[in-house]
């Protein structure tokens, strides 16, 4: 982490590097341009004076108009030189140092609040976490595969003392099929059936975990839960694409075409799912065509 902020205050003082530079050399141009204006205000008070003398020499101002006049000139020549040497001192100065501390405070302040705005500084460290997460079994929500599992094993613990708790047993289900323990899956979803008895959803998930634990083949028991699942709900999609791979499991490629085909004509148009199951029917039309 540290490291990392080497580098990119490194990076920074090259940077500036590039930058500061030509800023700096503004000051010098405004420099030349406060000359130049310098000489042409002189050049005027010059042709003020020779005007002021050929006024004298035809004899169109006295002598003593003449003094005074070319006086105040003189005058004015030299507060207008000192006052513009002051004030292009100042104004180089300041123009010089408030864009030197501009550029030089806000090209850093602007990349590190680009960073923390649309970089990721936690992933600063995550190649040295990753190990340690590896090792723990951390998970994306932050708990540990550890933790999971203490809690599942609580739940079912739970469910020992409180066996008619059907919703429980159908977390305790679902919980088992993210873990992909599938025969403990098919044991609570037969216990979550056993009790809810109306949930096609239910008799479904307890079909797809009955199949994978039976080294994914939907024949026997896991089609008597599809079937229940369609006559509680015919339109059930988890149940139709179940039906569709157990004909097609079956050779039976027209039939797995069918359901399928109601699968992709209930889901929205360019769904995944849609897309998915799209793929899956041109590979049955293929295979039927092979026949």
């Amino acid at each position: 982490m540290i490291l990392f902020w080497i580098l990119c205050g490194c990076l920074i003082l090259i940077a500036l590097s590039f930058v500061l530079p030509p800023l700096l050399q503004r000051s010098t141009k405004t420099n030349e341009s406060d000359e130049e204006r310098r000489q042409a205000n002189i050049a005027i008070y010059k042709d003020q004076l020779s005007e002021l003398e050929s006024d004298l020499t035809n004899g169109i101002v006295s002598g003593e108009q003449y003094e005074q006049d070319r006086q105040e000139i003189q005058r004015r020549l030299l507060e207008d030189i000192k006052a513009s040497d002051n004030n292009s001192k100042v104004k180089a100065k300041q123009q010089s140092r408030s864009t030197v501390y501009v550029v030089a405070l806000g090209i850093p302040l602007i990349a590190v609040l680009f960073y923390l705005k649309v970089g990721e500084p936690k992933g600063i460290s995550k190649a040295a976490q990753a190990p340690v997460e590896t090792q723990t079994g951390m998970v994306d929500d932050g708990r540990s595969q550890q933790q999971i599992e203490a809690n599942v094993a609580a739940l079912a613990k739970r469910l020992e003392s409180n066996p008619s708790d059907g919703e429980g047993w159908q977390m305790l289900a679902r919980s088992y099929s993210s873990m992909e323990r599938w025969p403990e899956a098919a044991e609570a979803y037969g216990k979550a059936t056993a009790i809810i008895t109306d949930n096609a959803d239910l008799w479904a998930e307890y079909a797809f975990a009955t199949a994978m634990a039976s080294g994914r083949q939907l024949q026997g028991k896991p089609m008597e839960f599809i079937s229940k699942a369609l006559k509680l709900d015919p339109n059930n999609l988890k149940a139709l694409e179940l039906s569709g791979t157990a004909a097609f499991q079956a050779n039976d490629y027209k039939k797995a075409i069918e359901y399928w085909q109601q699968v992709v004509d209930k889901v929205p148009a360019g769904s995944d799912v849609a897309q998915s199951v799209t793929s899956r029917i041109n590979e049955a039309k293929a295979k039927l065509n092979q026949k």
